[in-house]
């Protein structure tokens, strides 16, 4: 197997900062106003390979800062919070006046280095972790300047960086076509599912059975469906709907590595109770009127917007934690129906009214009692409902599982693809291509010449006794550290990665 840290035949490892000027934005002016406006590029404006110019601030910089602040056509503009080094290559030309804020780095690349050719190797060191050890900060990441700079880059021919550019572009543009129509399918999946449910909840769901009544309408009901209280879904004790405990009841200090499972707003959402925090048997005995088992519902009571709905099927009694409600319903009701009605339109509709809240958008325990009415078949019909319900539903589900494995199949092929192309396997080598070397000798000449870097000087030959008796020289504060002997490939979904130390 190949040594990873080898370049193709002509390419040569540098720098970013000896292939390319880069500098930060404009430190935004907390006060308002100023007197010379100019229209500014932030962090949200770059995305992947995309700049959006639709949703654009205004600041003042002073006419003498403007000019070197000013974004230009071929400019790659990368984030540097956020999501780190996501990027794109600014192609203005209409001679408006753009600027950047500090969150972005302007990439001017030097010597005709391709832009695009730097947006998609950013893109390969993003999916790869190859920014990992360049950034700072542990909640949210940041890409300082000065490393940047240091960011080791894989430079091939100016012209295979041409082709390698072409290939990426006519593969990835197929690649993305197919993942729009992917997305646009999940949507309609996503409509036909919310669809089901509101059939079920209408009555319409049983409009094509000849022995049930239509004569009956009641407030957009049909077929004998009628509007429920939630406590008329109870046994009538106040204890069967609940939130969870308040914050001072249940704190963080008091969450263990096992014990009795907590439920969180993020288990309703997703279906999935699989709990990764949980409290002491004892602390579950003082909690035990906000206690689950098998069989109740659960609605989520805060969210964009809340009132997800979620049956709780697990073997294991749990707890519920403070920004979910517990319904309990009686034995009348079919939990799984409860749970189709309260996900329907019909019903969503109600606790958004219900919320309140501007930070936190939340519908209160004494809101969803009183001012939510849940639509029920008669009793005889819920099973008949739900295999009707069941019998669709599943069907959509399959649906959406293929799309998630052909979006998971195209990321892989992205990452593959890009993998590919850095490690000079994507287009061929033409030997009569100009070396990257030369490519980089030229550039650093010219930088020289106009004082951009000083030239390298050397210093006087030392004998093998002064070499040999000197200490090991610091590295550089700025140089890029060596290769490390036993370092571990980081791996793709079908191609390992590129090594990205600059070998001594």
């Amino acid at each position: 197997m190949s040594n990873p840290s080898e370049l193709p035949e002509g390419w040569a490892w540098a720098t970013l900062d000896e292939i390319a000027d880069s500098s930060l934005g404009k430190m935004l002016d907390r006060k308002k106003g100023g007197d010379h406006p100019v229209p500014y590029l932030r962090n949200v404006n770059v995305q992947w390979g995309r700049i959006d110019t639709e949703d654009v601030l205004t600041m003042s910089i002073p006419p003498e800062q403007q000019e070197f602040f000013r974004i230009r056509h071929g400019d790659l503009l990368v984030c540097e919070g956020g999501e780190v080094g996501r990027c794109a290559v600014f192609e203005g030309d209409d001679g408006r006046y753009l600027a950047f804020q500090k969150a972005l780095h302007r990439v001017r690349p030097l010597g005709g280095v391709s832009s695009s050719y730097l947006r998609y190797y950013l893109e390969h060191l993003n999916v790869t972790g190859g920014f990992g050890r360049f950034t700072t900060g542990s909640t949210i990441k940041h890409l300082p300047q000065q490393q940047l700079k240091r960011l080791p880059v894989r430079v091939p021919p100016l012209d295979e960086q041409r082709r390698i550019v072409a290939r990426l572009e006519e593969q990835l543009s197929r690649l993305d076509a197919a993942l729009a129509s992917v997305c646009a399918t999940k949507r309609k999946s996503a409509r036909l599912l919310q669809s089901i449910y509101d059939d079920a909840a209408s009555g319409r769901v049983a409009d094509a059975w000849r022995d049930i009544s239509n004569d009956f309408e009641a407030e957009g009901l049909g077929n004998g469906w009628v509007w429920r209280m939630p406590s008329d879904l109870t046994d009538g004790a106040k204890e069967n709907i609940v939130i969870g405990p308040f914050g001072s009841n249940l704190k963080v200090s008091d969450y263990e590595d096992a014990g009795v499972p907590l439920v969180f707003v993020r288990n309703v959402r997703s279906g999935d109770f699989a709990s990764t925090r949980y409290v002491s048997q004892r602390k579950a005995e003082e909690l035990k009127s906000h206690s689950v088992t098998t069989g109740d519902l659960l609605i989520t009571k805060m969210g964009e917007p809340p009132g997800d709905a979620a049956a709780y099927r697990e073997a294991e009694d749990g707890i519920v934690t403070a920004d979910c409600i517990r319904l309990r319903p009686s034995a009348r009701w079919d939990v799984n129906y409860l749970v189709v009605a309260v996900n329907s339109t019909l019903v969503r509709r109600q606790i958004e009214a219900a919320t309140r809240g501007v930070a936190q958008r939340k519908v209160s325990l004494a809101r969803f009692r009183e001012g939510v009415k849940i639509p029920v078949p008669p009793e005889s019909l819920q099973s008949r409902v739900m295999r009707e319900v069941n019998d669709r539903v599943t069907k959509v589900r399959r649906l959406q599982e293929a799309l998630d494995r052909a979006e998971t199949w195209a990321e892989a092929l992205r990452r593959s693809l890009l993998a590919e192309a850095f490690a000079g396997r994507l287009v061929s080598q033409d030997p009569t291509d100009e070396p990257a070397s030369t490519l980089l000798a030229r550039i650093r000449a010219e930088r020289e010449e106009t004082g951009a870097i000083k030239p390298r000087r050397r210093g006087p030959r030392r004998t093998p006794a002064q070499r040999k008796r000197r200490p090991d020289a610091a590295a550089a504060p700025d140089a890029p550290p060596p290769p490390q002997a036993d370092g571990r490939a980081l791996v793709t979904a079908t191609q390992p990665t590129l090594d990205l130390e600059i070998p001594s």
